[in-house]
C-alpha cells in the first residue's frame, strides 16, 4: 500500500515513502540508551537545536518569508543552506507555502489552520501529505530568480545529509545520533509547534483577522516566534517580541549579525502600530 487511506484534508494522500524517513529519522533517536552515555551529549543536542532553531526562524522565516532585513548574495545563499539543515524541505517552497499561510490564515484555504484541520493535521500532516509537495514559484517571484536557490531548493536534502556527515565525523556514533537526530527532531517538532499551537494557547494582543496568540512559553521554544500575534500584527518586523521584556533570541542574533555587517536594514515596527486598543484576551 503506497498511501495511508485516512480522510485528510483536500482529499490529500499520505504517502508511505514520506512517512518512512520521518519515522526512521525519530526511531534513530532510540540509540541513545546503546550508546555510552555522557552529560555533554544531551548539552550539545539542546545546544545544537538552539543554533538551528535561529537559521530556521531567521533564515527560512524572517528573510526568505517575509524580507524583514537585507544582506548580501552570499550571506543569503548561507543562510539557506543552514536552515535547510534542518530537513524542512527547501527553502524557496518553505518560503512560498509560509506565505501562502498569511494571505489566508485561518481560513479555509490556509494550509495549516488547527482550527480548520485540528492539532496533528497542523503540526505535521500537511507536511507530509501529497497535496503540497510543489513549490508555488508565482508566490516567490523576488526568490526564484536566484539559480542558487533554486538549485538548493531541488537538492534540498543535502544540507541535512551534510551535516549529519559532518556529525559523525566529529563525534562518531554518538555524535550523529545525539548532534544530528536528536537535534533535528526536538528542531521538527519546536518548529511545527508555531503552526499547531501558536493559533490556539496564549493571549492576543491586537485583533487581527485570524486566531494568532502570544506565548511567552512559545517563545523560549522557538527562539522568539511565540509571539505570534505580534507576528500577524506586523509580519515584516524582524523583531517578534515588539517590547523589551518580549524575549526574541533570533531578533538579538540579527542585531550582532548587523554589527558585522553581515545583516542590515532590519526592518521594525512603526510605532504607531505598538498600542492599539487591547483585543480580548483568552482564558
Amino acid at each position: 500500500m503506497s498511501t495511508m487511506n485516512l480522510a485528510l484534508p483536500n482529499g490529500s494522500k499520505i504517502p508511505i515513502l514520506h512517512v518512512l524517513p520521518f519515522v526512521l529519522v525519530h526511531v534513530a533517536c532510540l540509540s541513545v540508551f546503546f550508546l555510552p552515555f555522557h552529560w555533554y551529549w544531551p548539552v550539545i543536542a539542546v545546544g545544537l537545536y538552539a543554533v538551528r532553531m535561529f537559521w530556521v526562524t531567521a533564515g527560512y522565516h524572517r528573510y526568505f518569508s517575509h524580507r524583514s532585513f537585507r544582506t548580501s548574495r552570499v550571506f543569503q545563499f548561507i543562510l539557506a543552506f543552514l536552515a535547510m539543515s534542518s530537513l524542512q524541505k527547501g527553502v524557496l517552497w518553505w518560503a512560498a507555502h509560509h506565505r501562502h499561510h498569511h494571505r489566508y490564515s485561518d481560513q479555509e484555504e490556509d494550509l495549516h489552520s488547527p482550527s480548520q484541520q485540528g492539532f496533528w493535521w497542523s503540526h505535521v500532516g500537511w507536511i507530509l501529505a501529497d497535496s503540497y509537495n510543489q513549490t508555488r514559484q508565482e508566490l516567490i517571484p523576488d526568490l526564484y530568480r536566484y539559480p542558487e536557490l533554486r538549485w538548493l531548493n531541488k537538492y534540498h536534502s543535502l544540507p541535512g545529509i551534510t551535516f549529519a556527515v559532518l556529525m559523525f565525523l566529529l563525534g562518531g556514533w554518538s555524535g550523529l545520533v545525539w548532534g544530528f537526530f536528536v537535534s533535528t527532531v526536538m528542531l521538527w517538532h519546536g518548529t511545527f509547534t508555531v503552526n499547531s499551537l501558536a493559533h490556539v494557547f496564549g493571549r492576543r494582543r491586537y485583533q487581527t483577522t485570524d486566531t494568532s496568540r502570544n506565548s511567552l512559553l512559545l517563545a523560549l521554544i522557538t527562539g522568539g516566534e511565540g509571539w505570534h500575534n505580534n507576528h500577524h500584527h506586523y509580519m515584516t518586523s524582524v523583531r517578534q517580541g515588539f517590547f523589551w521584556w518580549e524575549i526574541d533570541t533570533t531578533y538579538y542574533g540579527l542585531k550582532v549579525l548587523s554589527w558585522f555587517g553581515l545583516v542590515w536594514d532590519l526592518k521594525m515596527p512603526p510605532r504607531s502600530l505598538l498600542h492599539p486598543a487591547p483585543a480580548e484576551s483568552s482564558s
